[in-house]
């Protein structure tokens, strides 16, 4: 063999070893910088770890270095002790955020990113994804800063017992019928005291969610709740040169009034209105698909129904109420990426639908409302997701708030319908002044 063929096969084994050191080295760097242990602390309010172990356990299997530890609050420190851990950069990656929290906590958010080559849902694949209302409660500045659990909605529930005994065939689909229905389930003694309710409705503090009603009435009404650039609460103003917040606002109070003969069936000396529901005291109360168990637990063999939430005559639209949770980001997580990656598990149809049949809850996603829709419990929210609308709050507690004081400032005749109305749309204003400064 020649010299020269000599020092080529050398050359060649030459090249061919420095390859194989390169492949050994770099192969051994990617390997451990993918393999890096990863641990995603992640927060929830309402559901337990036993919510989320299949779509936890599953991505973990699909990803074995990503660790996800789930913790439970309650409901009453939740909001304080996020506040509190972000302050002292102690917070979790995930964190469940209320449909209306967007306007409040956005600045703890890290929206979702929108470039690069990681399978993560676009503006579009939300929109197509998930119900209506979602979009317009979660994405902001163009940007999505979380993504849905579920989508509640506020609905009719009924004593089947009573409607029946009153011969009442089916619960009332229109407000008119509601105000027919209350009329003839309703009990008064010969004094004007309230002996049965034909349903809990006119009051504030003794009424589970009583200021979502009185939103929601408005929000049907036509009432554009803020101005187009949400910095202006806008709801006792006209629309067309008619005051539909002040209809809604009367319509709502007259029930707890008793000059108002034909539809009066409720007063603050009521029990609470999930407790007089279930104990039979009130033909008819309005609520979310969660307090479907809690009936449940308190009276077992009682016979209610649920049915979707009244709406007004010869509106071609329907409109109803949302009440949900959603999923996100903390801007202080070492870990945006790989906690937006599993939030896409999380929320996809593989990863929810297991948390969904946990839960009992609605969903978000519009491929499994056609297939919940017809289910004996949850089939009325699901389909009303679809219907759902929300509105822009800066601080949705002290919203809540000032909606029920409005309540019983005319209640109490402490202000006239309009004067009410006025004073909490400043009092709103105020609010939204100062998330600005």
């Amino acid at each position: 063999m020649s010299q020269t063929k000599l020092f080529i096969i050398a050359g060649i084994a030459v090249v061919a070893v420095i390859g194989l050191l390169l492949y050994l080295v770099l192969g051994n760097v990617n390997l451990q910088s993918d393999g890096e242990p990863i641990t995603l602390q992640f927060w929830g309010v309402f559901d337990s770890r036993q919510a989320f172990d299949v779509a936890i356990t599953e991505y973990q299997k699909i990803n074995k270095n990503v660790r996800i530890v789930y913790r439970q609050l309650n409901f009453e420190d939740y909001e304080k002790e996020l506040i509190n851990s972000f302050a002292a950069t102690t917070g979790p990656d995930i964190w469940m955020i209320h449909n209306t929290w967007v306007p409040k906590h956005g600045n703890k958010i890290s929206a979702l990113p929108q470039a690069g080559k990681e399978p993560l849902p676009t503006l579009k694949n939300f929109q197509d994804q998930f119900v209506d209302v979602t979009a317009s409660d979660l994405i902001s500045n163009g940007l999505i800063a979380g993504l849905p659990l579920y989508v509640d909605t506020l609905a009719l529930y009924y004593n089947k017992d009573l409607f029946n005994s009153a011969g009442i065939s089916s619960p009332p689909a229109t407000w008119e019928e509601f105000n027919t229905d209350v009329g003839r389930l309703t009990a008064l003694d010969n004094k004007g005291n309230i002996l049965k309710a034909g349903a809990a409705i006119g009051t504030a503090r003794n009424i589970n969610r009583s200021t979502d009603i009185l939103m929601l009435l408005m929000l049907q009404s036509g009432v554009k709740m803020t101005g187009d650039n949400n910095f202006s609460a806008t709801f006792a103003a006209p629309v067309q040169n008619q005051n539909i917040g002040e209809v809604a606002l009367q319509y709502y109070t007259d029930f707890s009034n008793p000059t108002k003969k034909s539809i009066y069936t409720w007063n603050g000396l009521q029990h609470y209105s999930i407790d007089a529901f279930t104990n039979g005291e009130s033909a008819m109360m309005f609520n979310y698909s969660h307090h479907i168990p809690t009936i449940r637990d308190k009276a077992a063999r009682f016979n209610f129904g649920v049915a979707p939430m009244p709406q007004i005559v010869g509106s071609p639209v329907k409109v109803n109420y949302a009440n949900y949770w959603a999923v996100t980001v903390s801007k202080s997580s070492p870990q945006v990426l790989e906690a937006w990656k599993f939030l896409t598990y999380l929320t996809s149809k593989n990863g929810i639908t297991a948390y969904l049949q946990e839960t009992g809850r609605p969903p978000a996603r519009r491929d499994l409302v056609e297939e919940q829709k017809n289910k004996p419990d949850i089939g009325v929210f699901a389909e009303q997701s679809l219907s759902a609308r929300s509105w822009y709050q800066v601080d949705n507690a002290a919203i809540e708030g000032i909606f029920a004081d409005m309540i019983d400032d005319v209640n109490f005749g402490r202000r006239t319908i309009s004067e009410a109305l006025k004073t909490a749309e400043s009092q709103v204003n105020v609010l939204m002044r100062r998330a600005r400064e």
